[in-house]
């Protein structure tokens, strides 16, 4: 069983920054086996950063140069670093990992960009 828990999302102005943090606990491979992704309002789930089978991060095509995605294995926290922030990103965050066959989620965190 793994449990992934999400914080860091709020309200933030157009160009802001914010930092998500996702925590988990269980058994599952590790930081480079974690991903964010993220639900816009009335849109579905779409994947945001994550890290290929070699290690390197990989982003969306939307959030590339604005959003910085790492791990501490040790603490075995995931983080997502987001400048620039546009209203487009307005969406629910979630953190997520797949062990074998079986996709965990966290329960989400709200980022909102708005004036």
């Amino acid at each position: 069983q793994v449990t992934l828990v999400e914080s860091g999302g709020g309200l933030v102005q157009p160009g802001g920054s914010l930092r998500l943090s996702c925590a988990a606990s269980g058994s599952f491979f590790g930081i480079n086996a974690m991903a964010w992704y993220r639900q816009p309002p009335g849109k579905q789930r779409e994947l945001v950063a994550g890290f290929t089978a070699g290690g390197r991060a990989n982003y969306a095509d939307s959030v590339k140069g604005r959003f910085t995605i790492s791990g501490d294995n040790a603490k075995t926290t995931l983080y997502l670093e987001m400048h620039s922030l546009e209203s487009e990103d307005t969406a629910v965050y979630y953190c997520n990992t797949r062990v074998f066959s079986k996709n965990y989620w966290g329960q989400g965190t709200q980022v909102t960009v708005s004036s």
